[in-house]
This record gives C-alpha cells, sequence and structure tokens, in this order.
C-alpha cells in the first residue's frame, strides 16, 4: 500500500508500494536519500562522477549537486558533496578553472547556480567574482536576429531547448536575488522566442531546436526546426519554466504569458504518456515505433516539473496526482537493485545533441541508437528534485 503525502492534503506518493517489482527491493525508506547516498557510495567526489579521465565544469554533474545539495538540512554531508565540486573549480581568485568566457556556450551557465548557493552559504567573495564572470558570459551571448542566445559560439543562430533551462534559472535567480530585475526581460524573451519557433501546433510538442538560418542539415528548410520531440529536450524546457517561474515578480508583464506556456505544454505531455507505464518515449509522438524506448531523464523531469508546478499553485492539482503515478512508475519499472545493494536508475539517454563532428542530423534513427546508460546524472539528478518535493 502507499502513504500518505505528510503535511499536503493527504495526497498519495510512492515508496511504499507493496505491489512493485521484486527487483526493486522496494521499502518506505525516502528515495531522496537511497538516491543521493547510492550516489556518494559510488563516487565519493562530484568531480570525477562517471567520468573521472575528463573532468569538466559540467552542467549535469553539477544539476546532480545542486540535487544533493538541497539535502544538507538533513546531513551536512550533501552539501559538502556539492560544495567540493564548486570549490575545485573557482579558485581563490575566483577564476573558473577549465572554463572560457569565450566559448560562450550556455552549458556552461548551468554550475553557477552552485555558486549563488555557496555565496549566500559562506559570503565568501570569491564566489561573488564567478557569478559576475558568469553573467558577463550571457551580456555578450551571441544572439540570433530575433534576439535569443545561440546556444554556444560552436552553433552559430541556433536556439536549442536545452540552453532554456542551461541559462534562465540562474540569471532569474541572479536577477531576483541581486537586485537585477533588468534580466526578467530577457529570459522571458528566450523562453517566449523559442516556444513560438519550436512549436508544432498540432500535437502542442516543441522540437528540440530551432536554426535561425535555416542551412543546417538536421532542420526543416522552411521553418528552421529540427525534425522531431526528443523528450529530454522538453524535459529541460519544462524544468526552466517552473524553476524560473519561482523567481519572476508576480507582476512581471510576461508572467501571465509563461504560465500559459507552461500550462499548455504540460498539457501537451500528457497526451504522449505512454499507455502501460504512464513514462514517456525518447521520441515523444513515436509510440510504437521499432527502436524507440521510455527514457527515464525525460520522465523524471516532467515528474519533478508537474510536482513542483502544482504545489506552487501554476498547474492544476491533477498533476500533482500525475506526478504520483509517474515517481511511482519509474520506481517500479527502471530501477533495480545492484551486487552491491544500490539502487540502480536505468534507461537513460546518454547524449544527444545536433549538427557538430561528427555531424548529429536529428533523425529519428540518430536519438533512438545514443547511448544508453545507467545512473546517467541527467536521470538521477531529476529523480533525486523530484523526490524531494514529492517528500515535502
Amino acid at each position: 500500500m502507499k502513504y500518505l503525502l505528510a503535511g499536503f492534503m493527504a495526497l498519495i506518493i510512492s515508496g511504499c508500494n507493496q505491489n512493485v517489482s521484486k527487483k526493486n527491493d522496494n521499502t518506505c525508506n525516502s528515495w531522496r536519500i537511497k538516491m543521493a547516498d547510492a550516489a556518494i557510495q559510488r563516487f565519493d567526489s562530484l568531480i570525477t562522477y562517471n567520468n573521472p579521465r575528463h573532468i569538466k565544469w559540467q552542467y549535469d554533474i553539477a544539476m546532480l549537486g545542486q540535487a544533493i545539495d538541497k539535502l544538507g538540512y538533513i546531513d551536512a554531508k550533501y552539501s559538502a558533496y556539492h560544495e567540493e565540486f564548486i570549490d575545485y573549480f573557482v579558485q581563490q581568485d575566483g577564476q573558473i578553472r577549465i572554463y572560457d568566457i569565450e566559448d560562450y556556450n550556455l552549458d556552461h551557465v548551468n554550475p553557477a547556480k552552485g555558486l549563488i548557493t555557496l555565496y549566500k552559504r559562506k559570503g565568501d567573495e570569491k564566489y561573488l567574482t564567478a557569478i559576475n564572470t558568469i553573467v558577463e558570459q550571457l551580456k555578450n551571448q551571441p544572439k540570433t536576429h530575433a534576439g535569443g542566445y545561440w546556444h554556444k559560439k560552436i552553433y552559430p543562430w541556433q536556439m536549442w531547448l536545452d540552453g532554456i533551462y542551461m541559462s534562465s534559472p540562474f540569471l532569474a535567480q541572479y536577477a531576483l536575488e541581486f537586485n537585477k530585475p533588468e534580466w526578467f526581460d530577457t529570459i522571458a524573451h528566450q523562453i517566449t522566442l523559442i516556444y513560438g519557433k519550436t512549436l508544432d501546433a498540432n500535437t502542442g510538442l516543441l522540437y528540440h531546436a530551432w536554426d535561425e538560418s535555416k542551412s543546417q542539415q538536421w532542420c526543416n528548410p522552411e521553418t528552421g526546426q529540427s525534425k522531431h520531440f526528443w523528450g529530454r529536450a522538453m524535459g529541460w524546457y519544462m524544468m526552466a519554466l517552473v524553476d524560473v517561474l519561482e523567481y519572476l515578480p508576480a507582476d512581471h508583464k510576461s508572467r501571465d504569458t509563461i504560465l500559459t506556456i507552461f500550462n499548455n505544454t504540460a498539457g501537451a505531455l500528457i497526451k504522449y504518456r505512454d499507455e502501460e507505464t504512464g513514462l514517456w518515449y525518447q521520441v515523444l509522438d513515436k509510440q510504437g515505433i521499432e527502436g524507440n524506448y521510455i527514457e527515464i531523464s525525460c520522465s523524471a523531469m516532467f515528474t519533478y516539473a508537474f510536482a513542483k508546478g502544482a504545489k506552487k499553485g501554476l498547474l492544476p492539482e491533477k498533476f500533482l496526482d500525475f506526478s504520483v503515478e509517474c515517481f511511482d512508475s519509474i520506481v517500479k519499472n527502471f530501477i533495480f537493485t545492484d551486487q552491491n545493494g544500490l539502487p540502480v536508475l536505468t534507461n537513460i539517454c546518454g547524449g544527444a545533441g545536433l549538427g557538430g563532428n561528427p555531424y548529429r542530423d536529428g533523425s529519428y534513427e540518430y536519438y533512438i541508437n545514443e547511448k544508453r546508460v545507467d545512473n546517467d546524472p541527467k536521470g538521477v539528478g531529476p529523480f533525486i528534485l523530484a523526490a524531494i518535493v514529492l517528500e515535502k
């Protein structure tokens, strides 16, 4: 049986389902703690998480660290795990190791949320210097003629849904907490511009990216839109919306527009849940097509966005029920226990993009053939975030 979600309308949440698959060895222990502890046991440092030979100022590792850091009120070890990662990169003079501002890479903005966390916690000026460096990047980030940030300098004239999450929640928090409200207009423009450029009116889903120049092999030569609805791209976007709305002032001129986008996109996504698991596919609208599969990072991202959105009154209450169902399904169907007794989160797409070298053409075959990775931070991070929201 399922237990009641303490302190919130007696809604039911996962964690004590007696009917789950035997492979899960499921108990009433909190999944936020179990998954965080498993990450720490597997990798005693975030710096070397999953790839000790290639240490990077990495957006997804940082997201996992930020998620685990939120558990610091339970045990200081969780915050320390994230702090060590940030302090490896941020030197005493505030310079960021293995970071080049002239890359103009939006992926490099996401870790900066941790800089704000540590500056508020410790007050060390090195974090503020690093924050200002990231803000300086965004002041000069190349833009499309329509005013949208290029995803990276090496991808000219291109906006990717991923980039909204990488930059906008950081900017929104910075704008609010450092009294820089002028950035809210920039954030709103990025969110609404890419929505208009990637929206498919028939499904309500969003294409992965948009090429303003309409020159890339991966895009529709008439619209500049990429060819498919990639689950995680929309996952990043949905998380960005709910996180930005947490900071965007109630009286901001674009708040109602962004709230409408959030609700419309959530409503569209519900129509594409898998009938059996209630989760989402790697290519969202290709259910039943050979090679497609239930992808857990996007499913965890939608679960988080729905739960947080409903709890903050940004989405109808039914989306909290949806999030509970999705969380239960992830636990039941896509977590197993390894030989060390640690939970393993499966069916996570390791990475996907467009263009580059070797060239990624954005075809259906491309998305379904990208490598799947267990315990990838792009799945574990949102899973922990969802568990934190649902545990409250």
